[in-house]
């Protein structure tokens, strides 16, 4: 339909001047978006011909009384003609108007958070409650988007070609016949809304400066309206909303929270939640490939295709009876009924259960072992929990304190499943099963173990394979005549399969079976593996022992804590209970932070870590959660690299004391730097930091020049006492700061993307270096020559700045020319990180006066040095003696020296040029694709992405890269953000970074580059 068309039948129904007007989708009908001459906007709906007019009829119906009843609801308002009628018609076909809801549709919305997934569901059980009492005769027909009456369109899934794709849709058509039809008719019922997609929900901002959206603002199009059980309307908005997300039950269950709290949904409508998105979904691919065997072309259709396929095939993976667990307790329910209330009832058994261990062992002689991820027992290198060491470690330990018995706790993260199994991906940052969902009793291989109470054996059997529990029991128990229960024995010697059979009595007392060994029992130091369950999951005594820690609440009800069974006190056993107790958990470790801790002392992301171990480029949360370092250069030979661990170790259990005395240490480590230097460089001094390291340079330049001047580049941090505070633009000019001191003056920092002198201006490197000739010959005229010229080789804080070619070798011969000494902060980019060179200065050809070293050195023991020219340091050598207390300790150098070892042997520089390279050719792909990417940048395993929001002005966008690293911590990889700015996104990891750590850091920068604030 042409715009002339659109004008004239508004002019003739409702007597309007139309002076825009665009299309909207549909699936048939036509739809505009128009502006009448007042300003105001509305939509024209044309239904294709043929429409029913009871149909349209019950849409007006259902609006205005909506708009009676409810008139905050967030629903168009029908716009009347200028005779007073709902609707009036264009050449046969029904025409009418209503209101134009501002707002962006949810498809475009991502991600899409908790908060907006409720305000979805609740908006749909808010316009039911509205509808409750409103009735209309075509509400009671059926078509083929009835959800309640999805058969018939589901039993054509033979139209799907043949193939995986059609076993989901086969699989989705089975289950609603088997599982939802019986239910359904039982179900509340009313009338429902029935097409919350994507694309008929609009969301607006809480606030115009928020990056997430906030609420849902509008739900639209009430042309599938039909009576129907409540739950269809869940179903259905759930399908859509979690189109693309990696969690499909969270999002159905967030769905449901919302609608939940409005109207409060049966377990009976939870049960059939999944089954009826799946069938929602099959439905949708099963229409748009009718339409294309058709040959109609439907855009609004086949839009959401690949989209639905994927939303299929993850839910096809969902498995339903933990889903439906999950989303009750989400909803606050009990997940099973009595959940709440077993712990107490089943202590109230504790003084008739038989000792699983006979006799019971004395309490002096059981053994609280510490398994979790930040155990001092286990550390954070994984020789340390396979199966050898590990059990070599709990034998030491019940050693120590003298028990017989080791208890594991119950509901502990641990860092002992590492098989393939327990992986949720194909990357450690893409989470693991890591809670233990049992209570452990750590015994010899033999131990008779007998039943607490009577049973009946459910289940037998082997499960193999390294990791798994090896010969297992499932025992049912109904002691209490209300609840049943069920206790899982694992890791058991293989004489229990034939001891006994499903079916089979078991009297309090009698022996169940025997721990096994290694390695039938899943090749585990011998231990019983005992778990309570409140229901099998269908899964007999397969059942998960080990959980996601991002979905321990409904596990924590379902697998109860066990200690009763075991004649232990529950608290104590208890992992969250204890660190809750010792003040550990998340919330209490921030509130005694903020009491003990500088309030200025920050943290680095909204949802702060809590980070308890590290294992080269990750570091791990106190749930066991994986997070991959792309950040972090201390450790740069990787976190708890052994080789550093043994040194520093070995060296301070022999001695640690000053450098007053002789140690070949230190002078082995100087050498082994000044190895690597250029000659000249040949007198080195060693202090704690940088910090420390940068000021001792200051000092000697002073000696040696008699002058306090001192040239640095803008938006340059040397360091945070008093004296780098004053020489740091970064923070003298910012927050806080006191301004430029007079012994102080910059020069332009050579950024060949913003600064003053682009890459694409010829000449850009040497116009850079005529600046600072300016600033020198100003200070020469002026009487104040510089002293020391104090620059990194590659500027980090100034945003992951690469300095043009030559620009440092002019620089240097300027300020020499002029009597100043030039030294080389190399603290971030030294040691190989930059993958072409070992040092920053050599990749532009100058050797410095002075060079300065700090953060990996060490690979996190304090560690700093300076590294003179001779002539340098015999200036400094004043009479004054240099002293630092700590600086040069037998055990730092014993690091160092461990550090440039295993950069040696393990070639860690060339596989920083080998991994960067990698990671160079993926941001440039990205910055290719996304406008917000302006700029990528850096060498090595020293990268930055500069992230603006206009690509032409080149506007610095900090929202976003703030945004960028809060949403990739969210996703388990962690970065920083920096620059004048605070625009760039800052990449120095450990140098053991892989290549499959850079494609999935990529493939997740896509993602996240695809949301919603970038897409403004």
């Amino acid at each position: 339909m042409e715009f002339l068309e659109v004008q004239q039948i508004v002019r003739r129904l409702w007597g309007d001047e139309v002076t825009e007007g665009r299309p909207l989708v549909g699936e048939v009908d036509l739809n505009f978006r128009i502006v009448a001459k007042s300003g105001d906007a509305s939509v024209l709906k044309v239904m294709h011909p043929g429409y029913a007019e009871a149909h349209l009829d019950l849409q007006v119906a259902s609006l205005g009384h909506i708009a009676e009843v409810s008139p905050e609801l967030p629903v168009p308002r029908v716009v009347p003609t200028l005779g007073g009628a709902a609707f009036g018609t264009y050449e046969g076909r029904l025409v009418w108007r209503i209101s134009w809801l501002p707002g962006t549709r949810l498809e475009e919305i991502r991600p899409r958070d908790a908060g907006l997934l409720n305000s979805l569901g609740e908006g749909l059980a808010r316009i039911q409650a509205a509808l409750r009492d409103f009735d209309h005769p075509a509400a009671h027909r059926s078509h083929d988007w009835d959800l309640a009456r999805a058969g018939p369109v589901l039993a054509r899934h033979g139209v799907i070609p043949a193939g995986l794709r059609r076993e989901w849709v086969a699989a989705a058509a089975g289950a609603y016949r088997q599982e939802v039809l019986p239910a359904l008719q039982h179900l509340p019922a009313g009338l429902i809304h029935g097409d919350g997609n994507d694309f008929n929900v609009l969301v607006d901002r809480e606030d115009s400066n928020a990056l997430v959206p906030g609420r849902i603002s509008g739900i639209v199009d009430f042309g599938d309206m039909v009576r129907a059980p409540r739950v269809c309307d869940v179903a259905i908005a759930a399908a859509y909303a979690l189109m693309g997300s990696e969690d499909p039950v969270g999002v159905v269950a967030h769905v449901a929270e919302g609608f939940h709290r409005v109207l409060p949904l049966h377990p009976e409508e939870i049960a059939v939640l999944l089954p009826l998105a799946r069938a929602r979904l099959a439905v949708s691919v099963i229409r748009s490939a009718e339409r294309r065997l058709e040959s109609v072309e439907r855009p609004y259709l086949s839009v959401s295709e690949a989209p639905a396929w994927d939303a299929l095939e993850r839910l096809s993976r969902a498995k339903d009876p933990e889903a439906a667990f999950r989303i009750r307790h989400r909803l606050g329910m009990e997940v099973v009924p009595g959940a709440a209330s077993f712990p107490a009832r089943l202590a109230s058994l504790a003084s008739t259960l038989h000792p699983i261990l006979a006799p019971p062992p004395a309490r002096d002689r059981v053994h609280l072992l510490d398994l979790s991820v930040g155990s001092r027992l286990l550390g954070s290198d994984p020789k340390n929990v396979a199966s050898e060491m590990l059990e070599l470690r709990i034998e030491e330990a019940l050693a120590e304190a003298g028990a017989t018995v080791g208890v594991g706790r119950w509901d502990e993260a641990r860092p002992l499943y590492r098989a393939p199994d327990f992986q949720l991906g194909g990357h450690p940052s893409e989470g693991a099963r890591t809670v233990h969902m049992g209570l452990d009793l750590w015994v010899p291989a033999g131990t008779p173990l007998h039943s607490p109470l009577d049973g009946i054996v459910e289940s037998v059997g082997e499960l193999t394979g390294a990791g798994n529990y090896g010969p297992t029991l499932l025992v049912r128990h109904d002691p209490l005549e209300t609840t049943p229960f069920w206790t899982l024995w694992g890791h058991l010697d293989p004489e229990v399969l034939q001891r006994w059979r499903p079916g089979d009595a078991v009297s309090a007392g009698d022996r169940l079976a025997r721990v096994g060994s290694r390695p039938g029992n899943g090749d585990w130091p011998p231990h019983l593996h005992l778990q309570v369950a409140l229901d099998t999951l269908g899964r007999g005594h397969d059942l998960p022992g080990v959980v996601d820690p991002d979905l321990r609440g409904p596990w924590r009800q379902l697998f109860p804590n066990p200690a009763v069974l075991a004649g232990l006190d529950p608290e104590e056993v208890d992992a969250q209970a204890a660190e809750s107790g010792a003040g550990r958990s998340p919330e209490a470790l921030l509130r005694r932070r903020r009491e003990a801790l500088g309030p200025n002392l920050s943290l680095s992301y909204r949802n702060p870590l809590h980070l308890v171990s590290g294992w080269r480029q990750f570091m791990r949360d106190a749930e066991g959660r994986w997070y991959l370092d792309l950040y972090n250069n201390v450790p740069h030979v990787g976190h708890g690299n052994p080789r550093v661990v043994r040194a520093v170790r070995d060296q301070m259990a022999l001695l640690n004391t000053n450098t007053r005395y002789l140690h070949d240490t230190i002078l082995r480590y100087a050498e082994a730097l000044r190895g690597r230097l250029p000659d000249g460089l040949d007198v080195v001094y060693f202090v704690n930091s940088a910090s420390e390291a940068n000021e001792l340079a200051l000092r000697m330049a002073r000696a040696a020049t008699g002058r306090k001047t001192l040239l640095v580049m803008e938006g340059a941090y040397h360091g945070h006492t008093t004296t780098l505070i004053e020489a740091s633009p970064y923070k003298f000019s910012g927050p806080g700061g006191e301004g430029r001191a007079p012994w102080v003056e910059t020069v332009v920092l050579p950024d060949l993307y913003r600064g003053p002198h682009r890459r694409e201006v010829e000449g850009a490197a040497s116009r850079y270096v005529e600046d600072v000739v300016a600033v020198v010959r100003s200070m020469v005229e002026g009487g104040r020559p510089p002293g020391a010229f104090l620059a990194e080789s590659l500027p980090s804080v100034g945003g992951q700045i690469v300095l043009p070619a030559g620009y440092l070798e002019g620089v240097y011969r300027a300020v020499r020319g002029a009597g100043g000494l030039c030294i080389a902060d190399e603290v971030q980019v030294g040691f190989g990180r930059l993958g072409a060179s070992f040092w920053g200065f050599e990749l532009q050809g100058v050797v410095p006066d002075l060079v300065v070293l700090g953060k990996p050195m060490g690979n996190g023991f304090p560690l700093g040095a300076v590294v003179a020219r001779r002539e340098v340091a015999e200036a400094f050598d004043t009479g004054m003696e240099f002293f630092s207390t700590f600086g040069g300790n037998p055990v730092a150098c014993a690091a160092g020296l461990a550090v440039l070892e295993v950069m040696e042997e393990e070639g860690l520089q060339e596989h920083a040029h080998r991994v960067g390279a990698r990671l160079s050719a993926a941001l440039e792909e990205l910055a290719g694709d996304h406008e917000a990417v302006g700029d990528t940048r850096g060498m090595g395993l020293f990268q930055g992405v500069e992230l603006v929001s206009d690509p032409v002005a080149r506007t610095p966008a900090p929202e976003l890269a703030s945004y960028l690293k809060e949403r990739l911590a969210d996703l388990r990889i962690l970065t920083g953000t920096d620059g004048p700015a605070h625009n760039v996104l800052k990449l120095r990891g450990p140098m053991v970074v892989e290549e499959a750590d850079v494609d999935r850091f990529a493939f997740v920068l896509r993602q996240i580059l695809n949301e919603s604030p970038f897409r403004r």
